[in-house]
């Protein structure tokens, strides 16, 4: 069962601690995923699955076509480890074993997109770049991935896969659409296409995707003039060519573009306040070519690629925004050879070079930007089919601070064909953003309450992960165990230095303020029952402290939860319900804090194959009609209130 059926859960991995603190990781979402399956973005090389030397979970694409998903948000729900947290505007981001959200880096097919969330104000655009329908699997790291990746890669990585050119022409076609109980809108709809295929056999293949979606924003229960959750309008599409001269190399040309209209009303504060509808229009651009080669001496990889990010904001009702227009831009080449010295090394090397620039009124000039310079080496030692050994070090070249270091030690161990124990330590570390840096930067925040500026004395935030794991798969049940440990030091953040607490006059700068100590466990398993059931779950426990003020760390719940019990009679049909558990947190407004109460999710989906090419859709996504505003008025997102949703799939 646990090799043919183990789509989308995590195998924990974790990193040796010299304490006695260990890491237990675990859990599984709601399919199995076949072990001998190949992943990637723990080594930037091909390891198998329960070779992975990190804490892994993957998303396989059969996850996400049982259930609704719009953006990265929806897909990496129930993923171990993982909270979503408020980031403001009715926004979220995605927040890793308790580190913040900036914190998580996003890839694509292995390549950086524009960190937005560091740059722009209460952005989680990060989350948006790839259509639904062109995704293969999603590969999420938690713990620090540095070592290879560099900056934004302190929390952990992940990484969209996206699907690759078929030797003959295929294609599939999804529509969703979704009601939203209450009348206040809310209500869904999405269309997603892909097609791929041979232009020259074996020589040359396109690839293309497309996807339009629509969500209305949502009224707020007791102030129908405020928008509880923003509206959003969305067009993005892919073009990949595919050119291989021969059996040794593989060139791909690639172009994503996405536009997207977001929209809420809100009100300003203020001794009078105004009643008014903020607007944003985000545009994004991808170019990409990438050469890879298989040689009888090794492996290369050599890629040039641009990302642009465009937002757009405007107010009504006579309101000016504080940054109506920015741009980022990240112009990368990088690149690595991987060469086998006998049976025992894999060595990488590899480099990068990334132009880091960012338009926005706050800078003196409008403008700043950054040139990233970065090598790695890694080996891979394979001392026995049971033993191996992940050594590595990333050495970042900054303007400021010169080279900086992140190594990393992973071992594997295969106890037995059955048992498998994993642990290592890992360093990261996070470069400030242009914005926090800048001595001239300057920008008004909190709905104009305060002004923040920039800090050219900053220092990197650094994190160091200890981490150890076990894995065990039987017949028909397997269990996941693991525990971490997070040594955080020099988190960034806000702090006021004049007029405090007076609205609009308040003067904050950003400043290295913050040590953490972030420990955690994660549990998991499934279990195969009668009657063609499957249930399976995952916890996470996290203890975050703010070693700064000895004081629990905000916005981080104690206790995570998922669960999914899932039912295939046939192989036509399949239902499974799913549900979602995330404890109390605190959350702090300067130095009071105030608890947030805990809530329950829980959602059902079934399909059924009509034909060998046809699948119909459909189920209720919070099935209780969970509103977190009914829980706390201090909470800074929702969830969309019961939904019903159905849709069609078609291959061909």
């Amino acid at each position: 069962m646990f090799q043919a059926r183990c789509r989308g859960r995590s195998l924990y991995a974790g990193l040796l601690s010299p304490f006695a603190f260990i890491a237990l990781s675990a859990g599984a979402e709601e399919a199995p995923l076949d072990l001998e399956s190949v992943v990637v973005t723990a080594t930037a090389t091909e390891r198998a699955y329960r070779d992975a030397p990190a804490s892994v979970t993957v998303i396989g694409r059969d996850d996400l076509a049982q259930r609704p998903v719009q953006d990265l948000e929806d897909a990496l729900r129930g993923t171990p480890g993982l909270q979503f947290t408020g980031v403001g505007m009715t926004r979220r981001g995605v927040s890793i074993r308790g580190m913040n959200a900036d914190h998580t880096l996003i890839l694509v097919d292995g390549q950086r997109i524009n960190t937005a969330a560091g740059a722009i104000a209460h952005a989680d655009f990060d989350l948006g770049w790839v259509p639904v329908e062109a995704i293969e699997r999603i590969e999420v790291v938690r713990g620090p991935m540095s070592s290879l990746y560099g900056s934004e890669a302190l929390g952990g990585v992940v990484n969209v896969i996206t699907r690759k050119a078929t030797d003959e022409w295929r294609g599939s076609l999804n529509a969703n659409g979704g009601v939203t109980e209450g009348g206040n809108g809310g209500q869904t709809h999405q269309l997603g296409a892909y097609l791929s295929g041979p232009l020259v056999q074996d020589r040359l293949s396109l690839s293309l995707t497309g996807e339009t979606r629509r969500r209305q924003a949502t009224a707020d229960d007791d102030d129908p003039a405020i928008s509880e959750i923003e509206g959003r309008d969305v067009h993005s599409g892919t073009a990949t060519l595919s050119w291989t001269p021969d059996t040794a190399q593989r060139i791909d040309l690639s172009y994503g573009s996405g536009k997207e209209d977001r929209w809420r009303n809100t009100r300003s504060g203020g001794r009078i306040p105004v009643e008014y509808e903020s607007q944003d229009r985000i545009e994004r651009e991808r170019f990409s070519i990438a050469h890879s080669g298989d040689w009888t001496w090794g492996t290369s990889s050599l890629r040039a690629y641009r990302n642009t990010l465009e937002r757009r904001n405007r107010y009504t009702n006579g309101v000016v925004p504080t940054s109506p227009r920015q741009t980022l831009t990240d112009d990368i080449v990088d690149g690595s050879v991987g060469v086998p010295m006998g049976d025992m090394h894999l060595f990488t090397l590899g480099g990068e070079w990334r132009r880091e620039e960012l338009e926005d009124g706050g800078f003196v000039g409008g403008d700043d930007r950054a040139i990233h310079r970065a090598v790695f080496l890694q080996d891979e030692l394979t001392f026995s089919p049971d033993w191996s050994l992940v050594l590595g070090s990333r050495f970042d070249h900054h303007d400021a601070y010169g080279w900086q270091k992140s190594p990393r030690a992973y071992l594997v161990h295969h106890a037995s064909e059955r048992l498998t124990f994993k642990g290592g330590v890992g360093r990261g570390f996070k470069a400030p953003t242009l914005k926090q840096l800048a001595p001239g930067y300057a920008a008004i925040g909190g709905g104009g309450r305060f002004t923040i500026y920039g800090n050219p004395d900053l220092e990197p935030e650094i994190n160091t992960t200890y981490e150890f794991s076990a894995d065990y798969a039987g017949e028909g049940w397997s269990l996941n165990a693991g525990v971490f440990q997070n040594n955080v030091r020099g988190l960034i953040q806000t702090v006021c230095v004049s007029n405090c607490g007076r609205f609009g006059t308040e003067v904050r700068n950003y400043d290295n303020v913050d040590k953490a100590r972030i420990r955690g466990l994660e549990l998991g398993g499934d279990l195969d029952l009668p009657a063609n059931l499957n249930v399976s779950l995952n916890y996470t426990y996290l203890d975050a402290i703010d070693r700064s003020n000895d004081r629990r760390l905000g916005d981080r719940s104690r206790h995570l939860a998922n669960t999914a019990l899932k039912w295939q009679p046939n192989e036509a049909f399949e239902a499974q319900v799913r549900g979602e558990y995330v404890g109390s947190q605190l959350s702090y407004s300067g130095a009071s804090g105030y608890r947030l109460p805990a809530y329950s999710l829980w959602h059902f989906e079934a399909s059924q194959r009509l034909t060998p090419n046809l699948t119909l859709r459909g189920g209720i996504e919070n099935l209780g009609d969970e509103r977190l505003a009914d829980r706390s008025e201090n909470y800074v997102y929702a969830e969309p209130g019961r939904t019903y949703h159905v849709g069609v799939a078609l291959s061909f």
